[in-house]
This record gives C-alpha cells, structure tokens and sequence, in this order.
C-alpha cells in the first residue's frame, strides 16, 4: 500500500525563498503596523518572528510532522490580508480590521487554487487564519463559552491556542504577558466547555441547534423533539456535482432547483435582477412543502454563510430539520464538470464564487454532510 506523501505549503522554509516563490509572502514587507501593538515593524517582520516563536514551543514540537506542517502553514497566512485591510488613521494609528476573516478565505483560495492541499487539512489552516485572534478577544464576546464551542466546530482550539501564543511572542507590544494570560483563559474555558482540541459533543442535534438558535441556553440542555420534515440544503460550487449527488441520494424527494426555474423563466445566471426572481419563486415553491411539513431538497449553490443561514431561518420557522450536503471536488475537475452542464455557468462568474467559498460549518445545521472527491 502506498504511503500517502505529507502536504507542506512549502519544502523550503526559508523566508528569501518564500518571497521568491510567493507574491503574497514578498508583499508582506510593505504593510506596515501599530507599532503600540507591533513595535517589531512590518508584516513580514512579524511573521518570521511568529513562525519562530511557534517553532519553539513545547506544544508545536510534540505534534505530529503533518500537524506541524498544518499550524506552520497556517503561521505564514495569519496576518496575509492586512495588506488590503491596513489604513492610517487621521490620528496616525494603523488598524486592519476584518484582515482574519479576509485572510481566511484567500488562504482558501490559494490552496484551492495554487497550492492544492487535502480539503481537511487546508480547512484546518483556513480555520486557524480566521480565528487566530479569537484567544485573545474571547471575554470581550457576548458570551464567550459559545464562541469557543462554535470555533471548536470549525477549528482544533489546542492548535488555535498554540497559533495565538506565537502570534504574541512574535512580537514586541508593552502588554504581552496579559495577552498571554488570556490565551491560558482561553484554554481554561474550551477545557471546562469540553471543546479543548476536540469537537463540542452534544446529545442530539436537536440540542446543538437549540444551543446555537438561543441566548443563554445550556450545551447540555436537551429539548423534546417532535416528528417532523427535513430540508436537505445543498452547497457546492458550479460543476461540482450537486444534481448528480441529488439524484443518487434524493430522487423520491421533491426538489426545489434554482437552475430549472431559471430554465423556465429564460433568465441568465449572470442576470442579477433575474436571479431575485428566481429565489422568490423558489422560496414560494419551498413554502408549499414547508407548510406540510414534507421533505424535500433545495438545490443551489449556497457557497456563502449569509445565502445559507437566511434559507435555514426560513426553514426553521417552520421547525424543519435541516442538512447541509456541501459537495467539492478538485479545481480542474470543477472547470471540466461546469463546461460539460447542460447550463454553463460563466468561467469568470465561478472564480468570483470560488473567492467568496465559505465552507458549510457544523453548527449552521441539524447535520452538515461533506462530499469531498
């Protein structure tokens, strides 16, 4: 049996290779930062400090080699959207908010696109990119125990508290042993919370979308459920093989497609005010199964949280259960499988939906079901 080969985002670990081979990497040196939080300089400064702060812990050196390369790969991209999210203040003070969640999803492109990585491995960096920061501002969350438990769901906490702790001692900042504290809150939490590099078990799932939908509920609070329907929510880009997956798996189900209503109506899928249309009369078709309470499939793309969680809004006032089916496949493979649809879908329309991907988390549903080719 061969041995699978070990992803790395690079072999070569050296920073004038990095420029050399990145231009992502090689921009960094032209960000600048606060220097009350960031005395050491710019971004790429930071960076190699982060990347050998991260190196000498005890924690990173008992992972395993992939582990290693995973949370290292992750170290590089941290801070790899500051560039377009870092302004100068009128006061002379530099922020770059949202550069976390930014950066999130361009390491998700980039190693969908350029740097092909194994989907759980590259959503575990992707992971780590979007929360490095969560360590660090949990108790300023309405309520902190969720969002652990929340980010437990998308990301391994023990390594996401190992990233912040390199974030930190890859710096020079005037308060850097209170931040350092509360990386060891965070962990004190997500171990009490039982999310402490794991999962957040619940009992049913039911329970998990209880605790998610409500304000102050408990994770161990079980509510009764009664029978009911289940809304099967697909999510995929163009190409990647929703209609097939439908109708190996869901053919006795009614489905309610955006592509046959667009068919029927004549309207573009570049066609922005046709496509609103469109959703209206799907969500009245939805409703008629929703009102019975019968089972059926909603057939879209649904690559961002935002699309996802209006649809399961809608599908939970009628207290359906929802599964999310999110199905991928290679790169390659998508731009094949899109050209050989009977409904082309514009090259350029699915690039701009690639850059906007947001994997389907577990806590957005009753189930999330991941088909990954």
């Amino acid at each position: 049996m061969k041995e699978a080969r070990m992803w790395q985002i690079s072999e070569h670990k050296d920073w004038t290779y990095l420029e050399k081979q990145f231009d992502w990497v090689k921009r960094m040196s032209t960000v600048p930062q606060d220097p009350m939080y960031h005395a050491e300089g710019n971004v790429a400064i930071h960076t190699q400090m982060v990347l050998d702060a991260l190196v000498k812990q005890p924690a990173y050196q008992r992972l395993l080699p992939q582990e290693q390369e995973i949370v290292w790969a992750a170290a590089l991209l941290h801070d790899v959207e500051k560039h377009s999210t870092t302004v100068i203040e009128a006061d002379g003070r530099v922020t770059s908010n949202g550069h976390a969640k930014k950066g999130a999803l361009k390491a998700r492109q980039l190693l969908y696109r350029d740097i092909p990585a194994p989907f759980f491995i590259r959503e575990q960096i992707v992971g780590l990119v979007r929360y490095h920061g969560l360590p660090l501002w949990l108790f300023e969350k309405p309520d902190p125990a969720k969002a652990a438990i929340m980010a437990s769901m998308e990301v391994n906490t023990a390594w996401l508290a190992l990233l912040a702790r390199a974030d930190v001692l890859g710096r020079v900042c005037a308060d850097q042993e209170e931040i350092l504290y509360k990386i060891e809150c965070f962990e004190a939490l997500c171990q009490e919370q039982q999310c402490w590099g794991i999962v957040r078990n619940f009992a049913t799932d039911a329970a998990k979308m209880y605790y998610i939908q409500h304000e102050e509920a408990y994770a161990d609070y079980v509510p009764f459920e009664e029978p009911t329907g289940e809304v099967i929510l697909m999510s995929g880009l163009p190409g990647a093989g929703k209609d097939n997956y439908v109708w190996q798996h869901y053919r006795d189900l009614p489905v309610v497609s955006l592509d046959d209503i667009r068919v029927q109506k004549g309207i573009s899928p570049a066609d922005k005010l046709g496509n609103g249309r469109v959703i209206q009369a799907a969500k009245e078709l939805a409703k008629v199964y929703l009102r019975k309470k019968q089972s059926f499939v909603w057939n879209a793309t649904n690559v961002t949280r935002q699309m996802r969680m209006q649809l399961i809004d809608l599908f939970l006032t009628y207290k359906m259960k929802v599964k999310i089916i999110y199905v991928e496949v290679p790169y390659a493979q998508l731009h094949a499988q899109n050209i050989s649809r009977e409904s082309v879908v514009p090259e350029i329309a699915v690039e701009k939906m690639i850059d906007k991907l947001e994997i389907p988390a577990q806590w957005e549903a009753h189930k999330v079901h991941l088909e990954i080719s």
